[in-house]
Parts: C-alpha cells; sequence; structure tokens
C-alpha cells in the first residue's frame, strides 16, 4: 500500500467544505493543494499549497491536475473534460468524472433515477421558459436548473400559470410539487475496495426565504423501518454509480410514509457538519478515508446533535462582524466552526455551530438560543 504522505492531492474548490476536509488532512499528515477562483478563498492559508484559478475552466483543472496522483471536489460545478483526460492519464479523480457529470446536470440526475427504478417525483425536461406551459398540468411546480445551481439557487417554485413569466429562461427540471411531512438525508460512504459505510439518518429544516438548510437533527425522528429503507436507498445509489468517497442522498418523507430522492452530492454536505463532533467518524475524514482507499470509521452517533447555519443577517453586505458570539460561547456543548469568509451578504453561509447534548430536546433549545443570538453583520 502507498504511503499516505506520498499521495498528492488536489482539491477543486477552496470554500467551507474544502477547509473541513483539510481541517481533518492535516491530523492523517495528508498534503492536499487547492484549486479556487477566490484569492482570499477559506481553504487558502491552510492548504500546502493554494493555486487561483477556476475549477470550470479547462486549462486551469488540467494543469493543477496533472501534478497529483489523486484529485477530488467540494463543489460540482467543474470541468469535467479535463478531468476526462487526466483520468484517461492515469490521474485517479474521486468521485468519477462520470459520477460529477451525472451529478451536476439535474436533468441527467433525474434520468439516472428513472433508469434505475429509483424513486423520485414525477418530472419533465425543458429547454427553455416557453416550454413550461406545454406542462401545466404539473403546476403547483419546482423548477430546477439543469446547471449551476447551488445552495438554494437556481430552484423557483411556480404555484400558479402566471408565475412561469418570471422563470429563468434555461434548461431545467420541473416537478410536481411534493407535499411531503419531512426532508431527510443520508451520508454514505464507498472504497475502492468496495467497503461501504453509511452515517444515521438525520432530519433538515430548511430557511423558506434563502432555500437552505437552518437546522440538522442528529438522530433522526423516522421510525427504524424508513431509516432502513432510507439507508438501503442511499446505498444501492453508491453501488448503481460505481462511486468512490461519499455521496449525501436528500429525500422527501411523503405524508404516506413513501421516499422520494431529491437530490444527491458526492462530496462533503450540509447535512454532515454535525458528525464533526456528533458520531465517531466524521463525513470529513470518511471521504478521505474513501479515496485513499483505507478502511471506513465507524460512524455511530455518540450524542445527540443539532447543527443550525450562521447566515449573512438580510440588510448588512460588507466585512464580516460576529454578534453574540461569547454569549454563545457561554453555554455548554456548543461547538463553533467560522468559515474565514471576510465579507457577509444577506444569506450567505458564514459559518456553523453544533449543539451536542444529553437529548435531542436540550440541543434544540440551545439551538434556538444560537440562531436568535449569534448574527453575522456588518
Amino acid at each position: 500500500m502507498q504511503q499516505l504522505q506520498a499521495i498528492k492531492i488536489g482539491i477543486l474548490g477552496g470554500g467551507q467544505l474544502g477547509r473541513m476536509l483539510l481541517q481533518k488532512a492535516i491530523d492523517l499528515d495528508l498534503h492536499i493543494s487547492v484549486l479556487d477562483p477566490d484569492e482570499d478563498a477559506p481553504c487558502r492559508y491552510i492548504c500546502k499549497e493554494f493555486f487561483h484559478g477556476s475549477f470550470t475552466d479547462y486549462d486551469a483543472v488540467y494543469n493543477f491536475g496533472k501534478q497529483f496522483n489523486l484529485i477530488t471536489i467540494e463543489i460540482e460545478n467543474v470541468n469535467v473534460e479535463a478531468l476526462e483526460r487526466l483520468e484517461k492519464e492515469g490521474v485517479k479523480v474521486h468521485p468519477s468524472s462520470a459520477v460529477i457529470k451525472t451529478v451536476q446536470d439535474k436533468g441527467l440526475q433525474k434520468e439516472f433515477y428513472k433508469k434505475n427504478n429509483f424513486p423520485t417525483a414525477d418530472f419533465v425536461l425543458i429547454k427553455n421558459r416557453a416550454e413550461i406551459s406545454e406542462h401545466a398540468s404539473l403546476l403547483p411546480m419546482m423548477h430546477k436548473s439543469r446547471k449551476g445551481g447551488y445552495d438554494g439557487k437556481g430552484v423557483f417554485v411556480l404555484k400558479k400559470s402566471a408565475d412561469i413569466v418570471n422563470a429563468p429562461d434555461v434548461p431545467a427540471v420541473l416537478e410536481h410539487l411534493i407535499d411531503f411531512e419531512k426532508e431527510i438525508s443520508v451520508i454514505v460512504a464507498r472504497n475502492e475496495n468496495g467497503e461501504v459505510r453509511s452515517f444515521p439518518v438525520v432530519d433538515m429544516s430548511f430557511n423558506q426565504e434563502a432555500n437552505l438548510v437552518e437546522y440538522l437533527y442528529s438522530p433522526s425522528s423516522v421510525t427504524p423501518q424508513l431509516e432502513n429503507e432510507a439507508t438501503n436507498l442511499a446505498l444501492k445509489i453508491a453501488e448503481s454509480l460505481s462511486l468512490v468517497g461519499i455521496l449525501a442522498v436528500e429525500m422527501f418523507v411523503t405524508k404516506d410514509g413513501k421516499l422520494l430522492i431529491n437530490e444527491i452530492a458526492p462530496r462533503p454536505h450540509n447535512s454532515g457538519h454535525q458528525t464533526i463532533e456528533g458520531n465517531i467518524t466524521s463525513q470529513y475524514e470518511q471521504m478521505l478515508r474513501a479515496i485513499t482507499n483505507l478502511p471506513l470509521g465507524e460512524t455511530t452517533i455518540t450524542k445527540p446533535a443539532v447543527m443550525v447555519n450562521i447566515l449573512g443577517e438580510k440588510g448588512f453586505e460588507g466585512k464580516a462582524i460576529y454578534s453574540g458570539l461569547e454569549e454563545v460561547l457561554k453555554k455548554d456543548g456548543v461547538h463553533i466552526h467560522l468559515y474565514g469568509k471576510k465579507l457577509t451578504k444577506p444569506f450567505r453561509k458564514m459559518g456553523h455551530v453544533t449543539v451536542t447534548s444529553n437529548t435531542l430536546g436540550e440541543a434544540i433549545e440551545k439551538a434556538n438560543y444560537i440562531k436568535n443570538t449569534l448574527k453575522v453583520i456588518a
């Protein structure tokens, strides 16, 4: 087996997910470099070497990638053609270019579910806004841009025909709006040897205005039977993709107790942040184990946990100021993660806080206090 220290790893993307991946990589003495278009990216000052460039540009990705044994991602919106060339030249790419190509296009994602008989909401693919009216029977519906959507961007709710004129004029997926009970997420990991592990299911609560995860609850309140169904479904998806790495699978639980896949992400995910303090192995360590083909770690929950995203406050834009930080730190079981972003703007993810406690109820109470106390202003 190749020594870990001899593996030269490059990450496409230098945001907060990459930052938390690097923090665990330091513990394993892994040497990781980063490519990102933001000169002040959160990863810049803790990676081995920082390369300033666009991860969507063919030449930038290829010239960056050919220096390493292994390339991975912390965002799907990367240049797949360059990754395909790197794979042909012997560079390992985990997740593979084929997986990334499928996931970065929501239309291809939906067709993948349909082809493999994975449950998902009814959908149609359209080329432009003019085609929406042909599918008015789906109203109320979700309009999801096929490419470029991230952190709630590119997703619109069309409740009635009059809303169609406001939809983006881009290729998109139209989905019938699901009347769901709750949203859950399962993260699974798979290494080159085919070993798989799953993390316990978590419940997600969204900020409706920004369409971003606001709270995360671990353990989930779903029944053991539904948890098993969700876990098995996520594992089947990972196997169908021949995934190497980790995969977050977001699902709806319908009012009649059925599961429908919403989206997948083959990278660290917001729905796994609480694993840093709340599980034996974090999603970040598990991803590093998976892509370097190490044995996968135990994922058992160690304590009930609630994660709350710290978003930039409405009405503030500029140099970030964290109001209420000292008050929050007076609470027991509070774990603060600030992402190193210098500038704030409304709903920008600036950090997260995980609260661990003896009971989920206690953790929820503290998380609500944190949400009302810790504010990012300018």
